[in-house]
Formats: C-alpha cells, sequence, structure tokens
C-alpha cells in the first residue's frame, strides 16, 4: 500500500483556508518549513532559519538579498525552495508576503509574543508564554492536519479487530490516553510503553489490525521498530509526528503530523503533548460517530459503572440521592 502524509505541499494543498497565492494558508507556509527542518542540509537550512525567524522582513528581499543575509549562494536558496514544494523563490516570497506581522506569532489583540522563555521572565510572563504557544500548537496542528490522511485512518481504526499504540516519555501518555478513549467506546485497544512487550505484542498483530507509532522528532527506535514489526505482520500502521520526514514516517503506511513549536524548558514534553492530543481527538470523534450506535451505549454503561465512585457533590451542590 502506497505511504500517505498528512503533509501537503504548499504548492498543491487545499486543506487549509487560505489568502495566499499557493493556495496554502500563509502561516502553514511556516509551519510547513519547520517541519522539514531537520530533513534539510546545513546550507539549506540556514536559509529556512533565516525565512523563519522574520517571515516578514524575508518576503520584501530578493534572491540574491536572502542568500546573502543566511550566508549561501543563490543557488542554495532555490534548492531550498524546491526542498519544501514551491517552484522557485517568487512563489515563496509570494507565500512569506501573507505573514506579515506574525514572525513570532500574533494573538487575537495584536500583540506579537516571543514565546523563548527568558531566565528573566516573571512568573505572569511565562503563564503568558506558555498559554500562547500551547494554543498555538493545537491551532496550527488543527490547520495543517490532512483530512483526507485522517479519514482513511479512522476508516481502519473503524474496522480494525485490534489497534496498537506505541510511544515512550511524553508520548506514551498519549498513547495511554487514546486506548482509554478507544476502550470506553469498546474498542479493543492496548497502548504499550514498554518496548520489549510492545514488540512482542506487534508480532501477534494480524492484517486488518492497526498500529499506531507517536514520536514528536520522529526518532524514537523504540517506536519506530515496534511499528515496523507490526507492519511485517500485516497490520496498518500509522506515524504520528512532527516531522514528515522523519524515520518514522518511512515505517507507516500513513503518516499524521502535529505542528508543535517547543520552547525553553519544555522540549518534547508540553506543547507537543497538547498537539498529539488534538490528533488522538480527532481520530477518537471520528471512530465515535461512525460506530455512534454503539458507542453510546458504551459510554452509558461505562458511565454507569463508575457514578457510585463519585460523591453526592458535584459543583458544590448535593446531588440527590
Amino acid at each position: 500500500m502506497a505511504r500517505t502524509r498528512a503533509v501537503p505541499s504548499p504548492a498543491s494543498s487545499s486543506t487549509a483556508a487560505s489568502s495566499s497565492p499557493t493556495g496554502h494558508s500563509s502561516e502553514s507556509t511556516a509551519v510547513h518549513i519547520r517541519a522539514l527542518l531537520p530533513s534539510l542540509q546545513p546550507s539549506m537550512r540556514r536559509v529556512a532559519d533565516h525565512v523563519l525567524a522574520d517571515t516578514s522582513a524575508t518576503a520584501t528581499l530578493t534572491v540574491t538579498e536572502l542568500a546573502a543575509a543566511s550566508g549561501v549562494s543563490e543557488a542554495t536558496v532555490i534548492r531550498f525552495c524546491k526542498a519544501i514544494g514551491f517552484a522557485g523563490y517568487p512563489q515563496l516570497r509570494l507565500a512569506l508576503a501573507a505573514e506579515a506581522g506574525r514572525a513570532q506569532g500574533a494573538d487575537r489583540s495584536g500583540r506579537v509574543i516571543d514565546t523563548d522563555i527568558q531566565p528573566g521572565d516573571d512568573l505572569a510572563r511565562v503563564v503568558e508564554k506558555i498559554a500562547f504557544a500551547d494554543a498555538r500548537a493545537v491551532e496550527e496542528t488543527g490547520a495543517q492536519l490532512d483530512v483526507v490522511v485522517l479519514e482513511r485512518v479512522v476508516e481502519a481504526l473503524t474496522r480494525a479487530q485490534r489497534v496498537d499504540l506505541y510511544g515512550v516519555g511524553a508520548s506514551a501518555f498519549v498513547a495511554l490516553d487514546f486506548q482509554q478513549k478507544l476502550h470506553r467506546i469498546g474498542r479493543v485497544a492496548f497502548a504499550w510503553p514498554d518496548t520489549h512487550v510492545a514488540l512482542t505484542s506487534a508480532a501477534l498483530l494480524r492484517p486488518g489490525d492497526v498500529a499506531i507509532g507517536i514520536s514528536h522528532t520522529g526518532t524514537t527506535i523504540d517506536t519506530i521498530d515496534a511499528l515496523t514489526e507490526a507492519r511485517a505482520h500485516g497490520a496498518l500502521t500509522v506515524a504520528l509526528t512532527n516531522f514528515p520526514r522523519s524515520p518514522i514516517a518511512q515505517a507507516a503506511e500513513h503518516v499524521l503530523t502535529t505542528a508543535a513549536r517547543e520552547t525553553t524548558f519544555r522540549s518534547g514534553a508540553t506543547a507537543s503533548r497538547l498537539a498529539q492530543l488534538t490528533v488522538v481527538d480527532c481520530l477518537f470523534v471520528g471512530v465515535a460517530q461512525r460506530t455512534y450506535g454503539q458507542t453510546v451505549a458504551a459510554l452509558e454503561a461505562t458511565r454507569s459503572a463508575v457514578g457510585s465512585r463519585h460523591t453526592p457533590y458535584k459543583n458544590g451542590i448535593q446531588r440527590p440521592s
């Protein structure tokens, strides 16, 4: 089966609302570049870093000026444009023009917020930056999520007799959350944060089963190996990662991506987790819709089962016994 990816090409996507000539939202152009950073050659990465540092200023530069500012040749700038899906620099420049004033992100009031936490920031500023970065991770993930690929994964999950979920570290919590959601509506799902157990479980999967590997960087060997093992035994494999050209994407038939930017002290742990949970929620609701009758019955049964485990108080008001 051909692998499908949830990272649209800037030149062809129509999954997000757009004011740019590429047909891709101006915001997701930067998201797309950021997602491809690890796969770019060092010289092209210098161009990407300069573009992402100030999209507004870059949109005013000629190709010669951008090359000089990045310390590379004009040919490298052109190669960079093609590597991220644009025909050339004019197309990228037009797309970036729509990002004026949003170099580091602006909230709805128009304020510009640098989300990198500094040693001298007071706690109120830290709260503001964390809240802004987390909200942006959710919004940008939703904006760039490929609904076509999402639909295929939802359909596979709906038909699956069994679902395996792999993730370690912070991604393990996301896998466990998805297992709890699926199990609550009567789906057979298992989350395996232990590498050995994940591999042995993957070896028992069969065609018709689904295996989902979750890794923000896409380079976690434990998760990649479990997903590879599952695919070898005929299971349909899905990768959930922030980087579409990462190794885990090569082990999967379908790739769903997040769009999280980690800040100081928070690498791989918070914004990325919220972005992953956003995708998980979309998958869960999609499955729940397609199994509506079974879902409602399961939710009622499980709610009744745990009902006695709550106190008689709710929101400060005593409920009738």
